[in-house]
C-alpha cells in the first residue's frame, strides 16, 4: 500500500506538524509559537494531503534523534512509518562522518515499528526531565 504514497525530503510546515501531532494525541506536546530547529525532515503525501511526518534533531555529526514521527491514524499499518524511519536513517548514513548514535522515545504502540527497523533498548534506560524557563 505504500506505493500510493510519495515521500518528500522536507520538514512539515507548522500547520502540517500541528495537524499530525494532534491527530495522534500530542495536543499539548509543543509550544506551537516556537517551532524547534531540525536537521532534516520527511513527509508522506497521499495526493496533496500530508499523512505522515518525521524529523531528525541532534548535532548532525555523532548524535541524532528521531523526533515527532507521526502518521494519521487512518493511514497507520500501511508501511508509512517504516518508510519515514528508513528515509531519516538514510539521511544519517549519508551525512554522519563515522558511526552515529540514533536515539528516540517511543510510545508503547510504536515500539514494534522501531524494533523492526533495528532499534533496541540495549543496556540503557531512556529518561527525561521537563525544565521550566527562568522567571524574569
Amino acid at each position: 500500500m505504500i506505493d500510493r504514497f510519495i515521500l518528500l525530503g522536507r520538514l512539515p510546515t507548522p500547520a502540517e506538524h500541528r495537524r499530525l501531532a494532534e491527530a495522534v494525541g500530542w495536543t499539548a506536546a509543543f509550544d506551537w509559537d516556537t517551532m524547534p530547529a531540525s536537521l532534516a525532515g520527511v513527509g508522506a503525501l497521499d495526493g496533496n494531503h500530508v499523512v505522515g511526518m518525521g524529523r531528525l534533531v541532534g548535532d548532525g555529526v555523532k548524535y541524532f534523534y528521531v523526533q515527532d514521527l507521526a502518521v494519521l491514524p487512518a493511514y497507520q499499518g500501511a508501511g508509512i512509518g517504516t518508510a519515514l524511519v528508513r528515509r531519516l536513517l538514510d539521511h544519517v548514513t549519508s551525512t554522519a562522518p563515522s558511526t552515529a548514535f540514533v536515539g528516540l522515545f517511543a510510545t508503547d504502540g510504536a515500539v514494534p515499528l522501531y524494533q523492526q527497523n533495528g532499534f533496541t533498548r540495549g543496556d540503557m534506560t531512556g529518561m527525561f526531565r521537563l525544565v521550566q524557563p527562568a522567571e524574569d
